[in-house]
């Protein structure tokens, strides 16, 4: 299972039928504050998390993760691409930082990484 947080429904939309195409579940959370009142993470591969939510910033919600102990795989996506937003995703501990649009490859191929560590 994939999680995937983003305050886009299209990018939400698109993404499901992304990873639903190559065999993965996924979970999708429209707003940072359903993402962090969800706690059962242990059948997620990964989470794909929009970095400018419109209530949160995805790279805090990442600090708050691995604060809490979860040490769950991070993929960023992002629409507003800076080099200090690519910086501080790097120092987080991400796996992948895509700038929307992106390609279905470049998300798939992040993913099938993190499957293969967690198997």
């Amino acid at each position: 299972t994939v999680f995937v947080v983003d305050d886009d429904p299209g990018v939400l939309r698109g993404v499901r039928r992304l990873l639903q195409q190559h065999g993965y579940d996924c979970v999708l959370f429209s707003s940072a504050d359903a993402f962090q009142k969800h706690d059962d993470f242990e059948q997620a591969i990964c989470v794909v998390l929009d970095i400018n939510l419109n209530d949160a910033s995805g790279i805090d919600i990442r600090y708050r993760l691995k604060d809490a102990g979860v040490s769950l795989p991070v993929i960023y996506i992002t629409g507003k691409d800076s080099d200090a937003t690519r910086m501080a995703a790097m120092e987080s501990g991400c796996i992948a930082y895509l700038t929307k649009p992106f390609t279905g490859r470049s998300l798939i191929e992040p993913i099938e990484r993190a499957y293969t560590c967690a198997a």
